[in-house]
């Protein structure tokens, strides 16, 4: 029997967010998931409400945010997004908007993919712009915040990156050195992301937690 759980899932084309949804959808918790998409997943299946949206007008489908558990596992590329402006859009404003929408609406739990090194006060932009989305998504003060900080990601992603497909043959290869507390830069599969953010889900820690990938592979394995 489904307790009429319902989920709202944004990054659901990526790495962890495909591996996260189908979590969801076979998940016997969930009655409803509902996917923040640009473009149809050609994905079939009862429990899934795919919403095509345009991320800049999100107040436009904030009927669909009245879920239980809000799942964000978005973020790009200075590649794609060309501009350092571009990528805070999707990889903070959106979240943080995505985040006050649900809070608005009742959800009690957000779950962040970050970053392993997010700190707000780094030189690097990409670490500091994670660490502002963090403190930004903790301002909102949901009931329950898990947010993950995984090290290098492995596994099938739509797009070739080569500096990610070398440091992971290198990982791989020199994996015997990542020991104590080297152990928080270990190469870790997506899928094993999703499968912790999924069980997270699903026994609530009353505050703010934060994972990193030697915590993320017990949960999720």
């Amino acid at each position: 029997m489904m307790n009429g759980k319902k989920a709202l899932i944004a990054g659901s084309t990526g790495l962890i967010g495909s591996e996260l949804l189908q979590f969801l959808i076979h998940a016997k918790e969930y009655e409803k998931v509902f996917a923040l998409v640009r473009r149809p997943l050609d994905i079939n299946h009862p429990k899934l409400i795919e919403i095509i949206v345009d991320y800049s007008r999100l107040e436009e489908y904030a009927r669909y945010f009245a879920v239980d558990d809000v799942f964000v596992c978005l973020g790009t590329t200075i590649k794609k997004a060309k501009t350092q402006e571009a990528m805070y859009k999707v990889d903070v404003e959106y979240p943080v908007k995505i985040g006050r929408l649900a809070k608005e609406k009742g959800a009690t739990h957000y779950l962040l993919v970050s970053s392993m090194n997010a700190n707000p006060k780094s030189r690097i932009f990409y670490s500091r712009m994670k660490g502002e989305l963090e403190e930004k998504i903790q301002r909102l003060s949901f009931e329950y915040l898990s947010i993950f900080r995984p090290s290098l990601l492995l596994g099938n992603r739509q797009e070739f990156r080569l500096g990610e497909e070398f440091a992971a043959v290198l990982s791989k290869g020199l994996r015997f050195i990542f020991v104590g507390p080297l152990r928080k830069y270990t190469a870790i599969q997506g899928k094993t992301v999703a499968k912790a953010m999924y069980n997270t889900a699903q026994h609530k820690q009353p505050q703010k937690i934060i994972y990193h990938s030697q915590e993320i592979q017990k949960i999720g394995t």
